[in-house]
C-alpha cells in the first residue's frame, strides 16, 4: 500500500523531467564533469549522482550567480564553481557553529576553505551565519541545497518559514531553488529527518510554497524503486543508492 500511495502521489503531481540525453547537456557543465582536477572520490560518485544531468535541470549557466547551502565536502561545490566559470560567482553557506556546541565538533568550513585554497575556484566564497538568522546575499539566480534539507528541519529552534523566505528574498525574480533530498514513506512520520536522514517530498513541496514559491518542475533522475524507505541513509545497504527526488522552485517575477 505504501508503494501504491507513493505512485499515486507522483503521478498526481506535474510531470517528471526524463533523465537527459547527453546532447541536452550545455558544453559548461559537461566540461565541469569532465575537469580532471575533481578527486578521484569524487568522480567514482559521478554514475549515480548524475551530476551533469542534475546541473542541467536545474538551469547551471555561465556567469550565473550560485548559493549553495550546506555543501558538504564540496562535491557540488567544484561543479557549481567550474560551471557558472570565472564571470560567475559561488557563495557557499556554512551554518556557523551553536556557541554551546561541544569542543570536539568539526569546523564544516575546513573543506571549502580547503578548495577556495586551490587554483581554479576564485569564483567561490564561504559564508558562515547561525542557521537560525539566515541572511543571504541578494541578486542569486539560483539557491542549490542537496541531501540538507532534512538536515535544516533537525536544528534546534529552527523556523522552516523563515528559512525558505531567506532563500526567497536572495533570489533574482525568476530565479530557482533547486532541493534534492533523499524520500521518505508516504506515510513516514515528522522524525524521519532525524531518525532516517530522510524527508518525505511532499512536506518540502508545502514548506517552500508557503514562502512564496511556485513549483517549476521535478526530476526522477535520482529515482531508485529498489529504496524501500526504511533504512537510514548512511546503512551501508542503501548509502548512496537512495531514492531521491529533485524539485524545482522558481520565484514568481512579479
Amino acid at each position: 500500500m505504501k508503494h501504491a500511495y507513493a505512485l499515486a502521489l507522483l503521478l498526481a503531481l506535474p510531470a517528471s523531467i526524463p533523465v537527459f540525453a547527453s546532447d541536452s547537456v550545455p558544453a559548461s557543465i559537461r566540461d565541469a564533469v569532465a575537469d580532471k582536477s575533481r578527486p578521484a572520490a569524487d568522480t567514482q560518485r559521478d554514475e549515480l549522482r548524475k551530476p551533469a544531468e542534475t546541473l542541467a535541470f536545474a538551469g547551471v549557466k555561465p556567469r550565473s550567480t550560485v548559493i549553495e547551502l550546506m555543501p558538504g565536502g564540496g562535491y557540488f561545490t567544484r561543479l557549481l564553481s567550474k560551471a557558472v566559470g570565472p564571470k560567475g560567482h559561488l557563495v557557499a553557506y556554512v551554518p556557523a557553529l551553536r556557541p554551546d556546541a561541544p569542543p570536539d565538533t568539526p569546523d564544516r568550513s575546513l573543506p571549502i576553505k580547503a578548495i577556495v585554497a586551490e587554483s581554479g575556484y576564485g569564483n567561490l566564497s564561504i559564508l558562515v551565519q547561525p542557521i537560525r538568522a539566515l541572511q543571504l546575499p541578494t541578486g542569486a539566480d539560483l539557491v542549490w541545497t542537496s541531501d540538507n534539507y532534512h538536515d535544516v528541519k533537525n536544528a534546534q529552534g529552527i523556523d522552516m518559514l523563515a528559512f525558505n523566505k531567506s532563500v526567497f528574498d536572495a533570489l533574482k525574480p525568476g530565479g530557482v531553488y533547486l532541493v534534492i533530498d533523499h524520500n521518505a514513506a508516504a506515510d513516514a512520520p515528522d522524525d524521519v529527518t532525524s531518525t532516517l536522514h530522510r524527508i518525505r517530498a511532499d512536506t518540502v513541496r508545502q514548506e517552500v510554497l508557503a514562502a512564496g514559491f511556485v513549483l517549476d518542475s521535478q526530476s526522477n533522475l535520482l529515482h531508485n524503486t529498489t529504496d524501500a524507505h526504511d533504512l537510514k541513509v548512511f546503512d551501508a545497504a542503501i548509502r548512496g543508492k537512495t531514492d531521491q527526488f529533485i524539485l524545482k522552485f522558481r520565484k514568481p517575477k512579479k
